[in-house]
């Protein structure tokens, strides 16, 4: 599904990631963990192809995205969903105009299918009823149930994640958790989530890999990285505690 072969991404003299090999196969629930600033979200601006490498490749089914020209992209970003730290709503958008906006923008739809691929898809996020409502008018945790509507409204197969919970209460946190892991059955995606709440990797997650210094640790499934010998994986999930 998506293969990472020597990949290094430098802004000037700065090494943000350092020749990192990765596959991630079809289904895989996958965790990049590691502390702010380490290179998760540009390792995810590199897999969508907003940032290009400065060395290396990445394989979305076998396409080097790194050598399309952008028509080229954005027909393999149809497959992706993405869903954004702050949501990223579109504050002069009504709920409905939110969700509709990647169709409106990738697909000749007519006006009927839209209504009801958006009214589909904000039942799956328990948010029917609420398509005439602004962004403003909603909670967090609702703006963020509205960014996952959006994210799944084109029927992606991969999923990206960046830090879907960070700034929401423990139970809203615990309420988008269970929101991934049925999107993830229902639709049988790839999931890539970038994230350092620790909820969040333990209940979304199948296999975890961490970002340090730029180099990616494999830390295992979730049971392997709770009983990680190695010292970096083992103070990052006891949260620097001894």
């Amino acid at each position: 599904m998506i293969k990472i072969l020597n990949l290094s991404k430098d802004f000037g003299d700065k090494k943000i990631i350092k020749n990192m090999t990765l596959d991630i196969p079809e289904g895989q629930k996958l965790a990049v963990i590691g502390p702010s600033g380490c290179g998760k979200s540009t390792l995810l601006r590199l897999l969508i192809g907003i940032d290009r490498p400065t060395k290396g490749l990445i394989t979305i089914d076998n396409t080097d995205i790194g050598l399309l020209d952008q028509d080229a992209l954005m027909e393999v970003r149809k497959k992706i969903g993405m869903v954004f730290q702050s949501s990223a709503l579109f504050d002069s958008m009504d709920v409905f105009e939110n969700v509709a906006f990647g169709l409106r923008q990738r697909e000749e739809l007519p006006e009927n299918e839209i209504k009801a691929r958006v009214r589909q898809k904000l039942k799956m996020v328990d948010l029917d009823g609420t398509q005439d409502y602004m962004p403003s008018e909603l909670s967090g945790g609702m703006q963020k149930r509205i960014s996952l509507a959006r994210a799944i409204a084109g029927d992606p197969r991969i999923m990206f994640y960046d830090e879907p919970t960070t700034g929401l209460d423990p139970v809203t946190s615990t309420n988008i958790e269970d929101l991934m892991n049925k999107l993830n059955k229902e639709m049988n995606v790839t999931s890539i989530v970038v994230t350092h709440q620790l909820s969040t990797i333990f209940r979304t997650s199948d296999r975890i890999v961490m970002l340090h210094e730029g180099r990616l640790i494999e830390a295992g499934s979730v049971e392997e990285a709770r009983r990680s010998a190695d010292p970096v994986i083992s103070n990052f999930i006891k949260g620097g505690l001894p």
